[in-house]
């Protein structure tokens, strides 16, 4: 049985992972058609704040293990993402460049970059872990969060640009995963007073959704088939308050949805969100193919809906086919010689 607190943090991992998938459904599908739908519109509203969401949940429990000694902190927050990005890096590559494209050479170069640069979409399991040794080393030599916290945010409104994806994400992202394990009292705070204080939270909701989609949309917004330029809210400061903004909303929407029973859907999703993020863009490929080459839906709009939809979906029967038969359990659980001597093991819907 889950505290109601836990329950709240899956369902804003639920909404977040379909954030996620749906850039990537609607951007894919748009690259394609070479059109825009509805969805490239939802996604131009959560920009600011789709991925900082994410990275604030994921430092926001960081306080209660960060003093654990380096065998175990490393086996649970580094060694836990790094093998199921390894993992999952060789899947895609094999399938993409070995099978699919039948290039050997390139699928071997490829797997070798995988070590030092983040492959597609899991760039963010990768830099997870990378974040979760840098929060330890801040704190292992006991740097002062007055100083991370305005370093981070700096290397964000720098808006880096590297030839090292890693260095480029962690200047972009470091701070909201750090600002989760730093302000998570506060988090914590708000999320009681909004459960509290439905109305007055919903009244919050209403003025802060004004806010950023008139900072989005505002002169200066472009939707393009392969994603979406923001108008006044790509200015960095003003990013930088949007991402935060927008991942405490985010925060209390979850809270106020962990009230109604038939959002255990979503709190399921929340709870498995690592196993749909590893695995959501193969059936993604095959569905967007599948239903373009049909012909029977050729807009953006209903195709990229469609995507959204069973790339969700496939991953979820994945788990479930696993979990029913035992087989394959390596794909989303660790083995024991993946796992740092004298640890329990840890699965992927866990984290």
């Amino acid at each position: 049985m889950t505290t109601n607190r836990e329950a709240w943090v899956d369902i804003a991992k639920g909404l977040s992972i379909i954030l996620v998938v749906m850039m990537y459904a609607a951007y894919n599908t748009g690259e394609y058609t070479g059109e825009t739908g509805y969805l490239h519109y939802v996604i131009g509203f959560a920009t600011p704040f789709r991925m900082p969401e994410f990275f604030l949940l994921s430092g926001l429990f960081l306080s209660k293990v960060i003093d654990r000694p380096w065998r175990l902190y490393a086996d649970r927050r580094v060694v836990h993402y790094f093998y199921f990005y390894g993992l999952w890096a060789a899947i895609m590559i094999a399938l993409k460049v070995g099978i699919f494209s039948r290039e050997p050479a390139a699928m071997t170069h490829d797997m070798a970059v995988a070590v030092v640069q983040p492959y597609g979409v899991l760039w963010f399991i990768y830099m997870l872990g990378v974040f979760s040794a840098v929060a330890k080393l801040c704190h292992q030599f006991r740097l002062p969060h007055w100083f991370v916290v305005p370093v981070a945010a700096a290397l964000h409104m720098a808006q880096i640009e590297s030839a090292s994806y890693i260095v480029q994400q962690f200047a972009a992202h470091f701070v909201f995963f750090y600002a989760g394990y730093l302000f998570a009292p506060f988090v914590f705070r708000l999320v009681a007073w909004a459960e509290g204080h439905p109305r007055q939270a919903l009244c919050a909701l209403a003025a802060w959704a004004v806010v950023n989609g008139l900072l989005v949309f505002s002169p200066g917004f472009e939707v393009l088939p392969g994603g979406v330029r923001m108008g006044y809210a790509a200015f960095p400061p003003l990013h930088l308050a949007l991402a935060l903004a927008g991942a405490l909303a985010l925060c209390i929407v979850g809270a106020l949805l962990a009230k109604v029973p038939t959002m255990n859907w979503l709190r399921w999703l929340g709870e498995h969100s690592l196993v749909i993020y590893l695995a959501f863009t193969i059936p993604m490929s095959i569905v967007r193919g599948v239903a373009l080459w049909s012909g029977l839906i050729t807009q953006t709009g209903p195709l990229s809906t469609l995507v959204l939809v069973l790339s969700i979906a496939a991953p979820a029967a994945m788990y479930w086919l696993i979990r029913k038969t035992g087989m394959g359990t390596f794909l989303i659980e660790r083995p024991a010689w993946a796992r740092i001597t004298g640890t329990r093991p840890l699965v992927a819907s866990n984290s």
